[in-house]
């Protein structure tokens, strides 16, 4: 039977919907993991939470053994990367699924994960604990946990006890709000937190669905950011403040883009810029989107008659980002870059770059430093030409899609080519390339998440949560051995992406089908 007989395609309508009901249920089974993780309580991937039993966050104590909570941890986050493949794959051949009714699917999970314990890391008891040292008068980027012997919220502190802040000024600050509202509770403390980043991951959520102006558009972003397993577990799930940063940076580009209106003018310029200073003033990376709307404006430059007007929307951009990140870092004082100095010298076991670590010796990481750089550079030149442009919908005018073009670029080099890096970092990707069409990329960033994502279990100090030897492999093989190679693997498919050709731009067809057994 060929392919262009009714019961082929019949057949092959059949296999789309069946895939792409496959691709819903293992999304939804792998959140069921997530969930089920934070709901046993203090565990392997939970650390415990003091203070009284009915504040929240609440959870069950069961106790559950290593083995079944970092199990249902990396099937979950298996299973998930498998369910998104399934969906993504059923939407290039034409199934559709209701935008709206994932968000809120993706929203409500947000709001249970907010609700019960972070797992996955003990970031949380760090945040915390600089807030608390914010709250009492100790200055967090020159005070460590073993500074404040004794305290009920700073002496929680796992692994990073000796460690100042290394996160932004407006990091500080939220942290500092949260342990006034938690007092010397940790468990109301972290819960304040979590309501934070819970509302920072829904809130970009909102602002990228408006920012979409096509239905296929609003659909991609409940696939990558809203109703993502994989974030949903790190950024809410994990608590981790990443969130917070990537949720400036987003309404950033989004006012740059002005999806109705006139893009990049001085106005929304200067917005976008203070926008995406505060974002970096939680966490740097949020700031390389900036270089993506320069980059754009410094192109429009150089159309005939549009220089002066380019260079004052380059000057409002600028001034804005320069106005937030004065005032924040003058407030908490210059020294909060000295973390960041030394944090720039360290390589993560997960990376690449660890294995170039145990060749050449920490004593001369210097050429690290300058072999990430070069690639960073290299990367952010090669995604720049090769990722997808924004194109208008039917009738809509041009949206100033070129900096979040090359602002994507940024972005996903800068998550490829670093030495130091976690699973969650990826939110500031996924978040960025959302805004763009699908393209071969969206492959590279999931690989490399998932990748990411199972060799951080669990993100904790084995000494202080008891793992047993016979899962010392997730630390002594598969950490720094098995995940770096695979992580250099996906380094090079990406480089030979971006050497072929763009992917082809889809002819306007008929309206897609929705997928069988889902909504509409």
């Amino acid at each position: 039977m060929t392919p262009s007989c009714p019961g082929a395609a019949a057949s092959g309508a059949a296999g789309g919907a069946a895939g792409a009901r496959a691709g819903l249920a293992a999304v939804g089974t792998s959140l069921a993991c997530f969930l089920l993780t934070a709901l046993l309580g203090p565990s392997a991937m939970q650390p415990e939470l003091r203070g009284p039993a009915g504040q929240p966050p609440y959870s069950l104590s069961v106790h559950p053994s290593p083995h079944l909570v970092i199990g249902l941890v990396a099937a979950g986050m298996i299973i998930g990367t498998a369910g998104l493949a399934l969906c993504w794959r059923a939407v290039r051949k034409g199934r559709r699924y209701r935008p709206g009714a994932l968000m809120a699917a993706g929203l409500l999970v947000t709001a249970a994960f907010a609700l019960m314990p972070p797992v996955g890391s003990a970031d949380h008891l760090n945040y915390a604990a600089y807030g608390r040292m914010a709250v009492l008068g100790h200055d967090p980027y020159s005070t460590s946990a073993v500074d404040v012997p004794g305290d009920p919220v700073i002496s929680e502190v796992e692994e990073w006890r000796r460690t100042p802040s290394v996160y932004g000024p407006v990091a500080t600050g939220t942290q500092a709000l949260a342990s006034w509202v938690g007092g010397d509770s940790v468990r109301l403390t972290v819960f304040v937190l979590s309501l934070f980043n819970a509302l920072a991951f829904a809130l970009t959520a909102w602002i990228l669905y408006r920012t979409a102006d096509t239905d296929e558009r609003r659909l991609r972003v409940a696939l990558l950011w809203t109703c993502n397993p994989l974030l949903l577990y790190h950024l809410v799930g994990g608590a981790h403040n990443d969130a917070l940063a990537v949720c400036p940076m987003v309404a950033g580009l989004a006012l740059f883009a002005a999806r109705r209106g006139r893009p990049g003018t001085v106005p929304r310029s200067l917005g976008a810029g203070a926008l995406i200073a505060v974002g970096g003033a939680i966490k740097v990376p949020a700031a390389l989107v900036g270089g993506g709307l320069a980059w754009a404006l410094a192109r429009d430059g150089r159309e005939p008659g549009a220089r002066g007007s380019a260079a004052l929307r380059l000057a409002a951009l600028a001034a804005g980002a320069l106005a937030v990140t004065a005032a924040t870092y003058a407030f908490a004082g210059p020294h909060t870059f000295d973390q960041l100095r030394r944090a720039a010298d360290q390589v993560s076991l997960a990376t690449p770059w660890h294995l170039v670590d145990l060749l050449v010796g920490r004593e001369k990481r210097v050429f690290i430093k300058i072999g990430w750089l070069t690639l960073f550079a290299v990367l952010a030149v090669l995604l720049a030409r090769a990722l997808p442009r924004v194109r208008p919908a039917a009738g809509g005018a041009d949206t100033g899609g070129e900096g979040e073009r090359v602002a994507a670029a940024l972005v996903l080099a800068w998550l490829l080519a670093t030495p130091y890096e976690l699973p969650w970092y990826s939110g500031f990707a996924w978040a960025a390339l959302a805004l763009l069409p699908w393209s071969r990329f969206d492959w590279v960033l999931l690989a490399h998440t998932a990748a990411l994502s199972l060799g951080y279990l669990p993100a904790r100090d084995p000494k202080l949560i008891g793992l047993p030897s016979s899962l010392d492999f997730l630390l002594d093989v598969a950490r720094p051995g098995v995940i770096p190679v695979l992580l250099t693997v996906i380094l090079i498919v990406a480089v030979r992406m971006c050497l072929r050709r763009p992917d082809p731009v889809p002819a306007p067809g008929p309206p897609p089908r929705a997928a069988a057994g889902s909504p509409g």
